[in-house]
């Protein structure tokens, strides 16, 4: 199975942002549209993933620098401060085993979708999860109707 496939069944829409954004504004929407991450982008181009582990990191990092001085108040901080500059991407032809052995190699939670540079979808790892498990329950479907006389799910 393909990325493609997935992201062709997969539900939802791409929320993205600029870098210039209030991380609290984006906060407010992943929270209000219970969504684990947001893209970021200069114009059409990718420019990073912003996702709670970013927004918990740069928090973190604020609350420690608090202890030896001033900082400027958290509602000032920016996308661009916060977000995963690089993050893993990966295409709509990769394997979906591939990509799970990547997103695990990565500790990519989401993965932008680009077919060449443009931005065709997100996958998360909850989507290669119930990808992963629909195609095993269809194929031991096929596989047990190909066997004669094999119990009935209830049955068992």
């Amino acid at each position: 199975m393909q990325v493609r496939e997935v992201l062709r069944v997969k539900p939802g829409s791409i929320f993205s942002v600029s870098p210039e954004a209030k991380l609290s504004e984006c906060v407010i929407t992943m929270s209000d549209r219970d969504i684990g991450s947001v893209v970021v982008m200069e114009g059409s181009k990718l420019a990073g993933m912003l996702t709670f582990r970013e927004v918990i990191s740069v928090l973190a990092r604020r609350q420690k620098e608090r202890r030896v001085g001033p900082t400027p108040p958290i509602a000032d901080i920016k996308v661009s401060e916060a977000m995963d500059s690089n993050p893993f991407v990966s295409n709509p032809g990769m394997e979906l085993d591939e990509l799970r052995s990547k997103m695990l190699e990565h500790h990519a939670r989401y993965v932008p979708i680009l077919d060449g540079e443009t931005l065709v979808g997100i996958i998360s790892f909850h989507d290669v999860a119930k990808a992963v498990l629909e195609e095993r329950n269809f194929e031991n479907r096929m596989l047990k109707g190909y066997i004669k006389n094999w119990p009935a799910e209830e049955s068992i």
